[in-house]
Parts: C-alpha cells; sequence; structure tokens
C-alpha cells in the first residue's frame, strides 16, 4: 500500500505540470498572433507597391535606370578630371575585348533609315532625333528630387496641372529648339511659287511634276510641235 501511494502524482506536481503547459502553449499562441500580424503588415505593403507600380508609366523603370547612369556617368567624369585623367580613354580601358566585339555586332545589326515609310515612322524618327539632342540637367534633377522625393515620378493619380513652373532656361532652350525646326522645315519643305498666268496643262499635281519633268528633258524637242498645235497649223 505505501508503494502505490508513492507512484500516484502529486497534486502540487500535477498542477505545476498543467500550469507550465498552459503557459507554452499561451506564448506559441502570441508568436503565432505576432507572426500573423507581421504577414499582414508586408501582404499589405506589398499590395501598395504593387498598386504604385502599377500606375506608373509603362517605361518609368528604363527612365529611372538611364537617369542613375547618366548620373554615374557624370560623377566617374568629376572624378576623372580631379585626377586629370582622360575619361573617355578610361572608360575604354575599363571594357573588355569580349564587350567591344558584341557592340560592334550590335551596331552593325542596327536597322538603317530605309527612308519615308509612313507618316507615323517618320514622326517617331523625328521624336527620337530631337530627344537624342536633349542634355538633361541632372544637377537640377537631384534638386527636384530631394524637393519632391517619390511625387517627381507622376502616377495616374497625380495632380498635374498647375504643379510645375517651368524655368526661363527651359523656355528658352524650347524656344530655340522650336525655332531651329521652323528653319529646318522651311529650308527642306520651300513650296514652289504658283504662277497664275502659266498654263494649266495637267490634271491633278501628280501629273503637273510628271509634265515638269517631261519639259525638263524634252521640251526642247518638242518646242516646234507644241507651237503647231497651238496655232492649229499643225498635220
Amino acid at each position: 500500500g505505501s508503494s502505490g501511494s508513492e507512484d500516484e502524482p502529486r497534486p502540487g506536481t500535477a498542477a505545476a505540470a498543467a500550469a507550465q503547459k498552459r503557459e507554452e502553449r499561451l506564448r506559441k499562441f502570441r508568436e503565432l498572433h505576432i507572426m500573423r500580424n507581421e504577414a499582414r503588415r508586408l501582404n499589405h505593403q506589398e499590395v501598395v507597391e504593387e498598386d504604385k507600380r502599377l500606375k506608373l508609366p509603362a517605361n518609368w523603370e528604363a527612365k529611372k535606370a538611364r537617369l542613375e547612369w547618366q548620373l554615374k556617368e557624370e560623377e566617374k567624369k568629376k572624378e576623372c578630371a580631379a585626377r586629370g585623367e582622360d575619361y573617355e580613354r578610361v572608360k575604354l580601358l575599363e571594357i573588355s575585348a569580349e564587350e567591344a566585339e558584341r557592340w560592334e555586332r550590335k551596331k552593325k545589326r542596327k536597322n538603317p533609315d530605309l527612308g519615308f515609310s509612313d507618316y507615323a515612322a517618320a514622326q517617331l524618327r523625328q521624336y527620337q532625333r530631337l530627344t537624342r539632342q536633349i542634355k538633361p540637367d541632372l544637377e537640377q534633377y537631384e534638386k527636384l528630387k530631394e524637393q519632391y522625393g517619390e511625387a517627381l515620378y507622376p502616377t495616374s493619380d497625380s495632380l498635374l496641372h498647375g504643379t510645375h513652373v517651368p524655368s526661363k532656361e527651359g523656355v528658352d532652350r524650347m524656344v530655340a529648339d522650336l525655332e531651329k525646326q521652323i528653319e529646318k522645315r522651311e529650308k527642306y519643305s520651300r513650296r514652289r511659287p504658283y504662277n497664275d498666268d502659266a498654263d494649266i496643262d495637267y490634271i491633278n499635281e501628280r501629273n503637273a511634276k510628271f509634265n515638269k519633268k517631261a519639259e525638263r528633258f524634252y521640251g526642247k524637242y518638242t518646242a516646234e510641235i507644241k507651237q503647231n498645235l497651238e496655232r492649229g497649223t499643225a498635220v
């Protein structure tokens, strides 16, 4: 009888074990609760970031990467200038033979200008030519980025009207560029003066150009025939 009583668990020991087990379960529950809240926060943050990315322009990532690359290039140029080194020479020394060969192959594969195909293609070529001529003011860009932060990159929800005032230098550059375009357009697209007294021997613009070309090549051979036809004395 005495041995059986010794094997039985004491009431205090059983209560302590139950309390310890309960505390362990509560601790695990609190950890799971914290993990759930953290996962919920991360999911919400990812949804917000994805929504912002979807509202950005289609080529925003490419523009941002190019601007960052240009900033790095400007920093390297300043470092080379401070050391008294030629930046182009230093840049060529950093390019491996494989990269140079790959760049040459890429240049050869580049499609040449095949001339006029349609007005949309001509407008695209003009846009690309004008954008290549633009030299961004990187110092001003850094100031604007510090001033506006993420608002510098507008989304579909951004209010743009009336929020930006261009600088006088920017307006002057735009006016000079537009005047240059107008001058070039007038030089290459100058319309010939129309003579009201000239004989009308054409039915449309294309026929008029053909007649002028024929006159230029064969006019001296057909002048007498044309005069006889006009006088009515041709045989």
